[in-house]
C-alpha cells in the first residue's frame, strides 16, 4: 500500500522483495516486462486479450457457458501454434551464427586440434608450413610403439600381485598419517 492508497498484489516473495529494493522489473532478465520490452514474448497477439479479467456479470446461460469452453480451448490451441511460430522466427538466425563462431573459434585455436585434424599446421618458432603427411606418419609410427609396449606390460602383468590397502592412522597431537596395509 503506497500513499495513493494503491495496493500492490505479488505472485510471490520474489517478486515483493525486489518491489520493495526499488529494483526496475524490465531491467531484470526473469520477469514478463523485461520479455516484452526485449522482444522474446508475443505482445500484440488477440488471443492475449482473452486472459485479461473482465468483472463485468453475466447472466448465466447454458448455451454460452458452452460456447465459452470451446472457445477457451480453441484459444489456447492458436495461441500455442502463434506462439510456436513467433519462437521459430525469433531463434531463425541463431543456428547460421552459432556455425560461424563456431568456425571462427577454430580458425583462431587451430593449435589445440590434434595434428590430423588441423586444416594448416605452422610451427610458432619458424613460422614455416608442416607438411600434413609426415606429421600424420610419425602420429601412426609412434602409435605403433605405443601398442608394442603395452603388448609388453599386459604379458609381465600375468604375475600375481599382493593387495594392499591404505589406512589412515590418527596422531595424538592432531592431523593423520598414512599408512600401508597387506592383506
Amino acid at each position: 500500500m503506497r500513499n495513493d492508497a494503491k495496493a500492490f498484489r505479488f505472485c510471490k516473495s520474489k517478486c515483493h522483495k525486489n518491489f520493495k529494493m526499488k529494483r526496475n522489473p524490465r531491467k531484470l532478465a526473469w520477469t514478463k516486462s523485461f520479455r516484452r520490452a526485449h522482444g522474446k514474448e508475443m505482445t500484440v497477439d488477440s488471443t492475449l486479450t482473452f486472459a485479461q479479467r473482465r468483472n463485468i456479470p453475466v447472466r448465466y446461460n447454458r448455451d454460452l457457458v458452452a460456447t465459452t469452453l470451446k472457445a477457451m480451448s480453441r484459444v489456447t490451441e492458436i495461441r500455442q501454434k502463434r506462439e510456436r511460430a513467433f519462437y521459430k522466427a525469433r531463434m531463425r538466425g541463431n543456428k547460421q551464427r552459432q556455425r560461424e563462431d563456431d568456425r571462427k573459434l577454430v580458425e583462431e585455436n587451430q593449435h589445440l586440434l590434434p595434428p590430423g585434424e588441423r586444416t594448416v599446421v605452422q610451427t610458432e618458432a619458424m613460422d614455416e608450413v608442416v607438411d600434413v603427411q609426415k606429421v600424420k606418419e610419425k602420429v601412426e609410427k609412434r602409435r605403433r610403439e605405443i601398442e608394442m609396449d603395452e603388448d609388453a606390460m599386459s604379458e609381465a602383468e600375468e604375475v600375481p600381485k599382493m593387495k594392499s590397502k591404505r589406512k589412515l592412522k590418527v596422531k595424538v597431537g592432531g592431523g593423520v598419517e598414512a599408512m600401508d596395509v597387506d592383506e
